[in-house]
């Protein structure tokens, strides 16, 4: 079963390491997370990622939520970590946690990121960082255009 967004209320550990991260989040972050609220950008990834098996939408256990999936791989594009790298560096990292949305859950093994980044395939992967990657072009030119 594959969710659009993570899924439940988030807990007071959560709200608290919101607070303390807040001010860490670097100028790409903040932008990436603006351009990944984009609903038709996150249905696109939840569709591509229920075409993996007939039945994701309503059997099986919980997987990762589309949402996660999309900021784990933007994550791992930014960075150019593989996707062991990626796990290892989101594992103990508050401020990735909170980025990715992932909070105080699982963080998705290597092996399962790669599966879901293959059953996404290469289109929706790039539509994905081509949306955060036009919106960057697009600020920087309008503020250098001040």
């Amino acid at each position: 079963m594959i969710d659009l967004r993570r899924p439940g209320q988030r807990t007071l550990g959560e709200g608290l390491m919101q607070e303390e991260t807040a001010d860490l989040w670097e100028p790409w972050m903040r932008h990436a997370d603006q351009v990944l609220e984009d609903e038709q950008l996150v249905n696109t990834v939840y569709e591509a990622l229920l075409k993996r098996s007939p039945k994701s939408r309503t059997r099986g256990r919980r997987g990762v939520a589309a949402e996660i999936v999309l900021r784990m791989l933007l994550l791992k594009h930014i960075r150019n970590w593989s996707f062991a790298e990626l796990e290892r560096e989101v594992r103990p990292n508050l401020l990735y946690r909170e980025f990715t949305r992932i909070g105080s859950g699982k963080v998705p093994d290597a092996k399962t990121l790669g599966r879901q980044a293959q059953a996404l395939g290469p289109q929706v992967v790039e539509q994905g960082i081509g949306a955060w990657w036009n919106w960057r072009w697009r600020t920087r030119w309008s503020e250098a255009a001040r």
